[in-house]
């Protein structure tokens, strides 16, 4: 490990629980559990000394390496290509099921399709963040790592051709393992790396065991996508982003965290450096819209369900909504900085919780409500006791609109009267007052409509600047905001509306570069951390949708297009694109893939409405 791989130089595994990175050198260096939110064991991602690893490679020989899905699945297969031959690592995640679990199954599979190769496997385990100790047994059917509080297991998967149990493996000097051996075409070797409690020594897997765990894990994921109803003009991209958010949904509770990774950072060398492995009421709410619109009604059940459960939690609490939470529900996100480890690339400090869980967004109300609403509109009714809820929150809405917050992007250097917390406030009013009204449900509509109406003119009065001739961040400032293409997609300006179309035009003279868009002035802080942005993907989706509802189809075509060639080699996507096009932060990213299904069922709509 003596490099960091680019971030999009990595495939995504999972099996609903918790999930892994791979890169396309081979190198397992990012896997956390039993959940998406535990202590790593592998997490070279962060530290390529401290992190841990588990690395099968080509030994003694250049090679190039290419990585693809198995059609249709998230079976991630690596390739080696060299003079002397070409193989093949195949690695999967059986699915763990509904119900949490601390075994978890991580399997590879290595094989040679053509030539001689010489291969080399090292494991290098961290337990939790590399802070724990460990010791290793060694058995002929495999090792055990063993911590204080977890462990992991490497079993043998026995082929018939396959001499590598029978190799010398070596303990490295740092408590790990390691082990060289040449393949022949046609000869397969593997191995089952489980978490858990720790057998008293591993066993032997089959062949036949290894081909059922990967034919079942197929079947289900090919099962799983013929449920989409997606039959536009980016099917390959739109079909690779759902599976993408529905590797990242904790099975057992439904929630879907905003990414799998953590400490990852926005500008290399820079300080925002946060952790995204928890589910954000906004990403849970922009779930429901985009998983619905493909046809996957049981997952936006379960995420609405989970939006749900926390305002109720919120109410019975008696505080306001959290912006987020841990995988199952809790609360409890301290946020720490893991001083031990280097950072990705030497991007320090190594943060893990999130201190921003208990800000004050207004926006996610709106996010809230608006997701209820459009559940509603597709069959998933409200119970008695969740409209409850739901008309106390909304309540609760009309007494604290009216006050600064964060923001949508987390400013930590105070809060500030935002102009998109009060536009998501007008929608959580507006998305109410329909649901009471077309379901004949109880509520102040009275109040809940005045409030609504003095949101609007708020905005119209405080959120617009006449010297700007454009909405902005906040009533204080003159900065633009790419959160505010959302306004037209809510419904609350015309997009043909003129402050709006001058809105439109001065975020492409000033946040637009090419097809990407910043979501501020890349300059400005609001955060109070020093360094530039980068452009963020899921603003430049928003940027397509925007186009698209002003009558700029074509222009939004070709931004769409555009955007897509900044995707990895897998489609898959992080948080912000550099300007060499490099992606930054967590990886990948929720909102990123559920702002391109928006986008596309959005421009695909239009696009047929031209014909």
């Amino acid at each position: 490990m003596d490099s960091y791989p680019p971030v999009e130089a990595h495939g995504l595994i999972g099996d609903l629980q918790t999930a892994a990175l791979v890169a396309t050198d081979g190198t397992l260096d990012w896997f956390c559990a039993p959940r998406f939110d535990s202590p790593s064991l592998f997490g070279s991602l962060l530290d390529r000394h401290k992190g841990g690893y588990c690395q099968v490679s080509p030994d003694g020989v250049e090679y190039v390496t290419k990585q693809l899905y198995l059609p249709g699945t998230p079976i991630l297969i690596t390739r080696f290509l060299s003079t002397d031959g070409v193989g093949e690592l195949i690695d999967f995640m059986p699915v763990a099921g509904d119900r949490p679990t601390d075994r978890h199954r991580l399997v590879r599979i290595l094989r040679v399709v053509r030539g001689v190769m010489r291969f080399r496997f090292q494991c290098e385990p961290r337990f939790n963040y590399g802070r724990d100790p460990h010791e290793l047994d060694m058995y002929y059917e495999g090792q055990v790592f063993r911590s204080p509080a977890f462990s992991l297991t490497i079993s043998i998967i026995q082929y018939p051709e396959s001499r590598i149990a029978e190799r010398p493996l070596q303990r490295t000097e740092e408590g790990g393992l390691s082990v060289t051996f040449a393949m022949r075409e046609g000869e397969q070797a593997g191995v089952v790396l489980e978490t858990g409690v720790a057998p008293d020594r591993p066993r032997i897997y089959s062949p036949a065991e290894a081909s059922d765990m990967l034919v079942r894990t197929r079947d289900f994921w090919k099962r799983w996508m013929g449920r989409s109803r997606y039959t536009g003009r980016w099917r390959e991209m739109v079909e690779r982003s759902a599976m993408t958010l529905k590797l990242m949904t904790y099975a057992p509770t439904g929630a879907v965290i905003a990414a799998p990774t953590a400490g990852l950072p926005e500008q290399i060398g820079g300080r925002r450096n946060w952790d995204y492995r928890y589910t954000w009421i906004r990403d849970a709410s922009f779930s429901v819209y985009a998983l619905l619109s493909l046809g996957f009604t049981d997952e936006a059940w379960h995420y609405r369900r989970w939006v749900d459960d926390r305002i109720r939690d919120a109410e019975e609490s008696g505080v306001p909504l959290q912006i987020m939470y841990r995988v199952d529900g809790s609360p409890d996100l301290a946020e720490e900085v893991l001083h031990h480890l280097e950072g990705y690339r030497g991007s320090a400090p190594v943060r893990v919780g999130n201190g921003a869980a208990r800000q004050l967004q207004l926006d996610i109300y709106g996010e809230a409500l608006d997701a209820l609403h459009f559940a509603d509109s597709h069959g998933l009714m409200s119970s008695h006791q969740e409209w409850s809820n739901t008309v106390r929150m909304v309540d609760w809405l009309c007494d604290n609109w009216d006050q600064p917050e964060e923001g949508i992007w987390e400013a930590r250097g105070g809060r500030q009267n935002y102009t998109f917390g009060r536009l998501m406030s007008w929608v959580a009013l507006d998305r109410a007052v329909r649901l009471a009204q077309e379901r004949g449900r109880p509520g102040d509509t009275g109040r809940w409509v005045d409030n609504r109406n003095q949101i609007y003119e708020q905005i119209m009065a405080r959120g617009f600047h006449p010297g700007r001739r454009a909405f902005v961040q906040h009533y204080s400032s003159d900065v633009l905001d790419a959160a505010l293409l959302a306004m037209p997609a809510v419904g609350f300006v015309a997009p043909t509306d003129p402050v709006w179309q001058s809105t439109l035009a001065a975020i492409d003279a000033e946040l637009v570069s090419d097809s990407l868009v910043y979501r501020y002035d890349p300059t400005a802080s609001p955060d109070g951390l020093p360094g530039r942005e980068n452009t963020f993907t899921m603003c430049t989706f928003w940027y397509v949708r925007a186009l698209a509802q002003s009558g700029r189809l074509d222009d939004a075509t070709l931004v769409f297009d555009k955007m897509l060639t900044y995707s990895s080699p897998l489609g898959l996507y992080s948080e912000e694109i550099a300007p060499t096009g490099e992606q930054t932060g967590n990886f990948p990213q929720a909102l990123s893939h559920l702002s391109l299904i928006s986008a596309a069922l959005g421009l695909d709509q239009l696009l047929d409405a031209r014909r």
